[in-house]
């Protein structure tokens, strides 16, 4: 249940993230509203994950996928351009992630 508890933070975690970019600096309440209630739910799943899932793992995850999931968006939602430093980056991260939940991290 803890994986299914995170998957619901990482989702939530996206959607304060792209909310407060739409919000333009909290200048439009809708989405300012709308990011601290992603967050503040995100927060909460997040804590229900950290009872059975390990910290190093479930944030490493969070972070991970986070970073990734939010990077494909901003291309394909927002229009933004990640140069190639920025995609290897990504590529490092996605690979620590994976380090990080199959062979460490207290395992």
């Amino acid at each position: 249940m803890g994986y299914f508890y995170l998957g619901i933070a990482i989702v939530l975690e996206l959607a304060g993230t792209n909310c407060m970019k739409l919000s333009d600096g909290f200048s439009k309440l809708n989405y300012s509203l709308a990011t601290l209630a992603a967050y503040g739910a995100c927060f909460y799943f997040l804590a229900l994950a950290l009872k059975t899932v390990k910290l190093s793992i479930a944030y490493a995850t969070w972070g991970g996928l986070g970073i990734v999931l939010a990077s494909l968006l901003s291309v394909f939602y927002f229009h933004e351009k990640l140069s190639a430093p920025a995609i290897c980056g990504i590529a490092l991260i996605v690979i620590g992630t994976a380090m990080c939940n199959f062979f460490g991290a207290g395992h």
